[in-house]
């Protein structure tokens, strides 16, 4: 997929949305070779989805193995949105709390007095923290009104062939 078709999909209203909420799911391969899939907090950056972990969480040494990543964004309601990005992990190690950890953080619901605790929290719990960059090299939006799924859309298709025969 070219960068400007991904940046297409990316700059929807509805991907923009998409990539203003707080959690995608992470899948990827484990070194044991089975496939995972977890729900981790993101930002997007314009260009990046950026999402922190502890330098010890498990999924690090399997994305150093294999960094081919797929994630999810999605919404509960219907017809549901849903935002699919394929792409690279980059892993960034860096000392105390990423901006972007305190970002991805800042939408759920915390008083003043909550957040300055939280903070505090997660500022004495990790003494670094892992960035994992993913820049899209493959995107698809489905919002079951102007997109579908790649199968249902060649059931579409068919069917208006049937019809038209």
């Amino acid at each position: 997929m070219r960068a400007n078709e991904i940046n297409e999909i990316l700059d929807r209203p509805i991907s923009r949305e998409l990539l203003a909420r707080d959690v995608t799911r992470l899948a990827y391969v484990a070194k044991d070779g089975t496939p995972r899939n977890v729900p981790i907090a993101f930002t997007w950056n314009g260009s990046e989805i950026v999402m922190c972990t502890s330098k010890n969480a498990p999924k690090l040494p399997a994305l150093r193995e294999n960094p081919m990543v797929a994630l999810t964004i999605d919404t509960e309601v219907h017809p549901p949105k849903i935002l699919l990005v394929r792409g690279r992990a980059e892993l960034d190690v860096v000392d105390g709390i990423p901006d972007e950890y305190l970002q991805m953080n800042g939408s759920y619901q915390m008083t003043p007095e909550q957040r300055v605790g939280w903070e505090a929290e997660v500022r004495s719990l990790y003494d670094g923290m892992v960035r994992i960059v993913v820049t899209p090299t493959w995107a698809k939006l489905i919002d079951f009104e102007t997109t579908l799924p790649s199968a249902v859309e060649e059931l579409v298709r068919q069917r208006e062939e049937r019809r038209s025969a």
